[in-house]
């Protein structure tokens, strides 16, 4: 594994078009947004466990419109 460290804002790039970057830090909680083709599935580790056990009951991820995720306040890049 390898382990990085990065501050508040800094990115890190995965193979040229996968985007993390620290969006905030507060006490142990890291938020952390992702930016990804369409093709690539993210997703929190439970939620991917629970896809593999159960394909069927955990629905696909779909794509969020940027107006929902303003709505919700969560950071949108601009593009």
């Amino acid at each position: 594994m390898l382990v990085l460290t990065r501050r508040l804002g800094e990115q890190i790039v995965i193979d040229g078009n996968i985007r993390l970057t620290v969006v905030s830090v507060k006490g142990d909680r890291v938020r952390i947004g992702i930016e990804a083709p369409p093709s690539v599935v993210v997703d929190r580790q439970e939620i991917h466990d629970r896809r593999k056990q159960a394909p069927d009951q955990v629905p696909h991820p779909c794509h969020v419109l940027e107006s929902d995720c303003r709505a919700q306040g969560v950071p949108v890049s601009a593009r």
